[in-house]
């Protein structure tokens, strides 16, 4: 017979409302008698979070700054990141806490930025993609890449490349992506990713980032598997954060107080972060509540996930990212670096 655990979560996953809004965390954390996350110790354990400046990101970083970890702050604006380093240390007493200024949707950014996290730390534990926004009109990366893409898929994607083989030498480690529920309204598509000028519409390009986020979290899953370093995503729900405020207000007055605080939406991502136990017993998987999720819900979606797709995604990140045939060589040195 099934846990009962899971047939309860089972009836409060099936209306979205019930799951998504901050009924979801508090009936599951009874339930499933969550850990509190300010009883990790993350000490020595070295962080880089993107976006970490306000909304989901501030709040996972308070948290883990609390739990004594090493913090890379990662933000565009480097007197915001500052005061946000400032606030956090004060709070948590953690003075392990550091700014590194960069937009992820500028690849020469991303480049500097690795190099800064290679030359400034020996390990790396933990890295967290964050960063990204809804936009409601079309803007284009330096590179000429539509800025969602450009800041969700393929500055992520080199990051990831560029800082594998120290996450692999540094394992037991993790590189998660938080992702969004919107992804479950979209196929994997590849030639409609960069949506133009003519169809742009900003939910549309974020859902679709979103979802090309969570198959590309399971491919470096495969292609890292056996190495230590292990790969998650997950999504927050709905929370009321200055992105929604901004971009979807409509919809947060419609929702308005079942939306969870960001505190709610970044629980699992901390956990992901902190816990040694199950985020670390498998990879490539996707998460809502400490819980892993299915990534299709939709027949559609489903059919769209097809293996000629799959790679298709893959070599344009590779192409995008500027790593061209060095991709390979940068999976064989973290595979090496890694356990025997």
């Amino acid at each position: 017979m099934a846990d009962w655990r899971d047939v309860a979560d089972r009836v409060v996953e099936a209306p979205v409302v019930t799951s998504y809004t901050r009924i979801g965390p508090a009936v599951r954390r009874r339930m499933d008698g969550w850990r509190p996350l300010g009883s990790y110790r993350l000490d020595g354990r070295v962080v880089v979070v993107t976006g970490a400046t306000s909304g989901l990101g501030r709040a996972a970083a308070a948290r883990l700054a609390g739990c004594g970890a090493t913090l890379v702050l990662v933000g565009r604006d480097a007197a915001k990141a500052e005061r946000v380093r400032d606030e956090l240390a004060s709070e948590t007493g953690n003075d392990g806490i550091s700014v590194a200024v960069a937009d992820v949707g500028d690849l020469a950014a991303v480049r500097a930025l690795a190099a800064s996290i290679l030359a400034g730390h020996d390990r790396l534990d933990v890295l967290i993609h964050n960063a990204g926004a809804l936009s409601a009109t079309r803007r284009e990366g330096p590179d000429g890449t539509e800025l969602t893409v450009a800041s969700q898929v393929v500055g992520p994607f080199l990051l990831t490349a560029l800082l594998l083989e120290r996450l692999v030498g540094s394992a037991p480690s993790r590189v998660l992506t938080m992702s969004s529920g919107g992804m479950y309204t979209q196929p994997l598509t590849v030639e409609e990713l960069e949506m133009s000028p003519e169809t742009y519409r900003g939910s549309v390009a974020y859902a679709r980032a979103k979802r090309a986020q969570v198959t590309l979290n399971e491919q470096w899953a495969e292609r890292l598997a056996g190495t230590g370093l292990v790969f998650q995503a997950l999504h927050p729900g709905w929370a009321d954060t200055p992105g929604v405020r901004e971009s979807l207000p409509g919809f947060r007055r419609m929702v308005g107080p079942l939306l969870r605080t960001p505190d709610e939406g970044a629980d699992t991502l901390v956990w992901l972060a902190a816990d040694d136990g199950e985020p670390l017993a498998g990879t490539g998987r996707f998460w809502l509540d400490r819980r892993p999720r299915p990534i299709h819900l939709l027949p559609a979606t489903r059919r769209s996930d097809t293996p000629e797709r799959r790679r298709e995604l893959w070599d344009y990140c590779v192409d995008r990212a500027g790593l061209g045939g060095a991709i390979d060589r940068i999976i064989a040195a973290a595979r090496a670096a890694g356990p025997s």
